[in-house]
């Protein structure tokens, strides 16, 4: 697992009712993903590339 210390979370500025992700972008070369309602609950990570992939067909829809 990916050291994650000193990530800074955000959630989508499109959450409405605030049970969202959250993700972590500020760390070199990994993307923290977890749930907004538990802060302190297991994360996922993903190298910056794989992360990038996916965001791009996620926008295609």
């Amino acid at each position: 697992m990916d050291d994650l210390t000193g990530a800074t979370w955000r959630k989508s500025s499109r959450s409405a009712s605030g049970e969202c992700v959250e993700v972590a972008d500020n760390l070199p070369g990994v993307i923290g993903v977890r749930d907004s309602k538990d802060a302190t609950g297991p994360m996922l990570t993903f190298a910056a590339p794989a992360w990038r992939t996916f965001i791009e067909y996620a926008k295609r829809g």
